[in-house]
C-alpha cells in the first residue's frame, strides 16, 4: 500500500460504533468523525467487522478516510489486553472463528453477570436487550446502559466504577485468546497489530520487556501511548521500549459517543506512522474519500 499519501489529518485511530459499545451506528460516528474535523478515523469496535461496509460508504460521502480495524479482545494470564488490529482480511478464517467465540463468550458472560446482578438489583436480561443494536457484541458496556435506565447508576462510569466493578462480586471473566496468538492471528491475516492503551494500569503493571520483545518477533507492530487513560510514569518506560524494539506509537481517543467522556481527536497519531501502517498491512484496504 506504499505509494503517495493520500489521507488527511488530524488522525484518530481507535473509534467505536454501537456494534460493540459505542452510542452512534458506524455511519453516525464517521459523520461525527468529520464534524470534529478529523481527516482520518478508524473504526475499531470489539471483536466485529460487521460495520466496516456501513462506514465505508459513509466515509466516501463525508470525504474523510477510513481505516477498517477491530479492537481484539486478548489475555496475558488472568489479565484482560486490547489489541488493536488494523487492515486485516474480514474473511480469514482464523480471524473469522476467534472473534466468533469470543463474541459468544461475551454473550454468556454477560448473562451470567445479569443473573447475579438481579439478585440484588431489579434488572433483567431484557433490560440489557433494550440498550443494543441488531448484531452488536454485547459486553458490560450494555449493562451498564440498562443499569443507568433503571436508576442504579447516574452514568455509564459510575456502573463501571461500581456495580460493574471487577471486585464487585457480579463480575464474571471471559473467553479470550492469548496476546502472542492473538498478534499471530491478525499478522496471518494482513493485518496490522497494536496494543490498545497499554499503560493504564502503571509503572508496576508495564509489559515486560521479554514478553515485548516475544510480541515483536511474533508481528507487533506498535503501541496506542497517546491515551487518556495511560499512565505518565508507565508511558514513558514504553516510550523507550517503543525506540528500542521499533514500534510505532499510536495517538488515539477511544470514543465510544456519548458512552465515555473521551472526544474525537484528543490524541492523534502522525501521518509518517499511518504510512507505515499502510505499507505493513495487505489484508485489506483504507476507504480513500
Amino acid at each position: 500500500m506504499a505509494g503517495e499519501r493520500q489521507f488527511r489529518g488530524p488522525i484518530d485511530l481507535h473509534a467505536h460504533s454501537s456494534v460493540s459499545d459505542g452510542t452512534e451506528t458506524p455511519s453516525q460516528l464517521v459523520r461525527a468523525a468529520s464534524a470534529a474535523g478529523l481527516g482520518t478515523v478508524a473504526l475499531t469496535d470489539h471483536d466485529s467487522t460487521a460495520g466496516w461496509h456501513e462506514a465505508a460508504a459513509a466515509a466516501r460521502t463525508a470525504g474523510i478516510t477510513l481505516i477498517p480495524g477491530m479492537e481484539f479482545s486478548t489475555r496475558v494470564s488472568s489479565a484482560s489486553v486490547h489489541l488493536l488490529a488494523y487492515l486485516f482480511d474480514p474473511s480469514d478464517a482464523g480471524i473469522v472463528a476467534e472473534t466468533a467465540r469470543v463474541r459468544q463468550a461475551r454473550l454468556v458472560r454477560a448473562e451470567e453477570m445479569v443473573e447475579r446482578i438481579g439478585v440484588d438489583y431489579a434488572l433483567t436480561w431484557d433490560d440489557v436487550l433494550a440498550q443494543t443494536t441488531p448484531d452488536a457484541t454485547v459486553g458490560r458496556p450494555h449493562i451498564a446502559d440498562a443499569l443507568v435506565a433503571r436508576g442504579f447508576a447516574l452514568t455509564r462510569s459510575e456502573a463501571f466504577a461500581g456495580i460493574l466493578h471487577w471486585e464487585s462480586g457480579y463480575y464474571q471473566p471471559h473467553y479470550a485468546p492469548d496476546l502472542l496468538r492473538a498478534v499471530g492471528l491478525v499478522v496471518a491475516a494482513g493485518g496490522v497489530p497494536v496494543i490498545a492503551h497499554p499503560a493504564t494500569r502503571g509503572a508496576g503493571d508495564v509489559i515486560p520487556e521479554a514478553r515485548l520483545a516475544r510480541l515483536v518477533e511474533a508481528g507487533l507492530f506498535g503501541l496506542e501511548l497517546e491515551h487518556r487513560e495511560n499512565k505518565t510514569a508507565a508511558k514513558a518506560r514504553l516510550y523507550s521500549l517503543a525506540t528500542k524494539y521499533g514500534l510505532v506509537v499510536t495517538g488515539s481517543s477511544d470514543y465510544h459517543g456519548e458512552g465515555k467522556p473521551n472526544r474525537l481527536g484528543e490524541n492523534t497519531t502522525t501521518p509518517e506512522v499511518l504510512d507505515r501502517i499502510l505499507q505493513q498491512a495487505t489484508g485489506s484496504e483504507p476507504v480513500f474519500a
